[in-house]
């Protein structure tokens, strides 16, 4: 794909620009658009599963504080080699940004109205987390799977298993 495509829309209100933006590449001089029609395909349908369903429900803007990485950004982040990120299966959303709705809310909806592989309760507290990770695999198994992201006292992240899928 070229940089001038990342104004495609994925769904109604996601569009290709919103879910490749990201400071650090900017910032690196590295290219995050997708080259890759299958990883364009794999946002489409997180976009038309997850994101649109979330957004129609909520009614309000769901902001994406990640999307697709590329391997040269998700190197340079520090994110997993396994990263469903840079299968572009995987979106980060912050409803607090906006602050219509809270990420709880957004991380029940999900777990509670869609088919997901694997979400994510990022850090924060028992209340409200951080920010909620979610994948979507249109071309396999969707798991249900529901974690929690922890911290040691060393600052090394682990994952708690949250509950089984519905």
């Amino acid at each position: 794909m070229k940089n001038a495509d990342s104004i495609m829309k994925l769904s109604k209100n996601l569009s290709l620009a919103e879910v490749t933006k990201s400071i650090t590449a900017k910032r690196l001089g590295i290219n995050n658009v997708p080259d890759d029609e299958w990883i364009v395909e794999n946002l489409k349908s997180i976009a038309e599963h997850i994101f649109q369903p979330l957004r129609n429900a909520f009614g309000c803007p769901i902001y994406v504080s990640s999307g697709y990485r590329g391997p040269e950004l998700n190197r340079a982040i520090g994110g997993s080699l396994r990263s469903q990120h840079m299968e572009g299966r995987a979106l980060d959303l912050d409803a607090d940004v906006y602050g219509k709705c809270t990420n709880s809310e957004i991380f029940e909806w999900i777990r509670e109205n869609v088919e997901f592989d694997q979400m994510v309760w990022e850090f924060g507290d028992s209340d409200n987390p951080d920010w909620v990770h979610v994948s979507y695999v249109h071309d396999g198994v969707n798991r249900g799977r529901c974690l929690k992201a922890c911290r040691d006292d060393e600052g090394k992240v682990y994952y708690e298993v949250m509950f089984k899928a519905l």
